[in-house]
């Protein structure tokens, strides 16, 4: 389950929130996917179906929502790893925090207990299982087995949690990598993972599930999800602009001008990787002033590894006279093997995830007419160094009646 704090925490750091009851009759057909401002788009996902994104209620959602009073002698205070992205999984609170995602937690409990044909007497592989919550509702709509794999130390917990429930006999969780475990079986059907990061490819957790589904996967199995998309749009945010400039008027039209001047102290030089760091918050539907645009969008089932490094063009085009100070990404996933295409997104006019939007700051601050058009294009890549981190290019132009701009920028998600 893809998620973890960044060393920058002030930028990726969760919010804690609560569950929220809704009983499965009185739960909302629509989707948070449908965005009417998003383009219609040849490639976009489930264009002849209806998305169900329903909130089911879970059974034993007090079980469910209660944080856990744990400590790391719980879960392995002998814990040694220099692998900072296992050992963050080590710790209970991004699982709370995953967990109370209830967007993210309902939609994967929907798909499958809504579609137990697809689990019946299946074998099932849960990649990166945290808790094991995916593979207890595997195991429930009525799965042979399943093999929960979780390299952190919260796998010692989650064999608690399925003997807990009484599942011993149907879970086998195994403590290890994907790509060092040797599983007892020779194929599953079923490969389940909640492997998405901030910016949908952040911590690099896909290549784990491809992987897998290239060593264990039978000829007609299934992935779930299946289909993921990437979104750009842009966005005026000159409120937050404000709060980081400090002691300079607004038309520099440069954001981060705090490190300009500090206590009276010269600090600029920080400014220049400040930008490079994308700001991963919750964005304002009301901030958004240009069109939503298709970047890419990637089947699970049928891609190779290397499909997740990419170069797409965009076209951003303003909806009204504004200010853009920002592009924001996100991202959508679905399950297209369901009876009813089900699937969630984390766009700024779905309900919040815990994902929220990736911004990415632009150094130049465009005045913008209605109807004129940022172009572009963004080159997303693993960093060579450490491939769970995301480097990022992006080039744009713009040429309106009051401002033209040319411009490559670099972001590191780290």
């Amino acid at each position: 389950m893809a998620r973890r704090e960044s060393n920058n925490s002030h930028q990726y750091e969760g919010t804690h929130t609560r569950f929220e009851d809704e009983p499965i009759d009185e739960a909302t057909e629509s989707s948070n996917l449908e965005d009417p401002m998003c383009e219609a788009d040849e490639s976009t996902i489930g264009q002849d179906k209806a998305f169900d994104h329903s909130m089911c209620e879970p059974d034993d959602s007090d079980d469910v929502a209660r944080p856990l009073d744990l400590d790391d002698s719980v879960i392995g205070s002998d814990k040694t790893s220099a692998d900072y992205y296992f050992d963050s999984y080590s710790h209970f609170g991004i699982h709370e925090e995953m967990l109370k995602d209830v967007v993210r937690t309902k939609t994967y409990q929907n798909v499958i207990y809504k579609n137990k044909f697809l689990f019946k007497d299946k074998v099932v592989l849960d990649v990166g299982a945290g808790t094991g919550i995916l593979s207890l509702f595997c195991a429930k709509a009525g799965a042979k087995h399943v093999y929960a794999v979780e390299c952190s130390h919260m796998a010692d917990m989650a064999k608690e949690i399925v003997a807990a429930n009484g599942f011993s006999e149907v879970i086998t969780v195994m403590k290890g990598k994907v790509e060092e475990i040797v599983l007892p079986v020779a194929e599953v059907d079923i490969i389940i993972s909640e492997w998405m990061g901030y910016f949908l490819l952040f911590e690099n957790m896909l290549n784990t599930v491809l992987y897998a589904r290239d060593k264990w996967l039978v000829n007609d199995g299934i992935v779930l999800p299946d289909k993921a998309s990437l979104y750009l749009t842009a966005i005026e945010d000159a409120e937050y602009k404000e709060d980081k400039i400090e002691c300079e008027p607004i038309e520099i039209l440069k954001i981060y001008s705090i490190w300009n001047r500090v206590y009276g102290f010269d600090m600029s030089c920080i400014k220049k990787q400040a930008m490079m760091e994308p700001l991963v918050d919750t964005v304002d539907q009301n901030q958004i002033v240009t069109n939503c645009q298709l970047l890419k969008t990637m089947d699970i089932s049928k891609m190779a590894p290397g499909d997740a490094s990419f170069t797409a063009p965009f076209k951003l085009v303003a909806s009204r006279d504004d200010y853009i100070h920002a592009l924001v990404a996100y991202f959508d996933v679905s399950f297209t093997n369901c009876h009813k295409l089900t699937g969630f997104s984390t766009g700024p006019r779905s309900r919040a995830t815990h994902w929220k939007q990736t911004v990415l700051y632009l150094e130049d601050v465009l005045t913008i007419c209605e109807g004129e058009t940022i172009v572009g294009s963004m080159t997303v890549a693993q960093n060579k160094k450490n491939p769970r981190d995301v480097d990022i290019m992006v080039k744009y132009s713009f040429n309106g009646q009051r401002c033209q701009v040319s411009r490559t920028q670099y972001y590191k998600m780290r």
